[in-house]
């Protein structure tokens, strides 16, 4: 397999790729690391984009205006159909990058390791069929994608705010929850975040349950991660077609 290079857009030093870098490199990839203000002007020359989460708004440009840039790839990449990966913030900002709307949620911050159901059309998902009915994630957002862009299938959803994950076009996937992040990394947003963090169910936030249940993450994510590495390389076809909006 030629290695394939992904831009990979950390937005937040608190924020950092951990060990979805690993499992990225350890399946063969090249990554190409950039901050807000080290942003590429395009996606020329990469096989793959991964976008990574942070504590602003999607659309809060005032204070951020780097985020305009960063919405210009997400859109560039996928017009280009360039495998995308976009995670938390990452996410919503290639929700609105697309035509979607992302908000505050109106029930409040999603927190600590949750489920998530994935809906029909993930089954036939390059990405996601292979991925369990019900699998943990980990949460940590207080905004949700309130609506899908119009070119987007919803691949996994959870009651409280179900556009969970979905994919826009054929292959720029987006993820609300994190599948990057370590025992230490959500302690640390939790002490920094307390006003958040108390959305937690109990116990949730315990040191010894965080350790359980990113052993259990990586069991399906470290795959997952190698999965998207195949996409980028050519070696997994994407969606055959972009699919009709599916979502609540």
């Amino acid at each position: 397999m030629t290695s394939p290079r992904l831009l990979v857009i950390q937005l937040d030093e608190h924020d950092p790729i951990g060990p979805l870098g690993g499992w990225l490199t350890g399946a063969g990839a090249e990554l190409d690391l950039r901050g807000p203000d080290d942003l590429p002007g395009s996606t020329d020359g990469y096989d793959g984009l991964v976008c990574l989460g942070g504590s602003m708004s999607a659309t809060d440009d005032l204070d951020f205006p780097w985020l305009a840039d960063v919405r210009r790839l997400l859109a560039a990449a996928t017009t280009r159909q360039l495998p995308t990966l976009a995670i938390c913030l990452g996410a919503q900002l290639l929700a609105v990058a697309t035509g979607g709307h992302v908000t505050k949620g109106a029930e409040g911050p999603e927190v600590g390791p949750l489920l998530v159901a994935k809906r029909d059309v993930g089954w036939q998902d390059p990405l996601f069929a292979d991925l369990p009915f019900m699998p943990d994630v980990m949460q940590f957002h207080s905004e949700i994608v309130e609506r899908l862009p119009s070119n987007a299938a919803l691949l996994a959803a959870s009651t409280l705010y179900p556009n969970q994950a979905f994919r826009v076009g054929r292959c720029a996937y987006g993820l609300q929850f994190h599948i990057e992040t370590t025992t230490e990394l959500v302690e640390s947003w939790a002490a920094n975040s307390p006003d958040e963090a108390e959305f937690a169910r109990p116990g949730d936030l315990d040191h010894d349950r965080l350790v359980q249940v990113h052993a259990d993450l990586e069991e399906t994510r470290r795959p997952f991660a190698a999965r998207f590495v195949k996409l980028a390389a050519g070696e997994l076809a994407p969606a055959t077609s972009p699919l009709p909006l599916i979502q609540h």
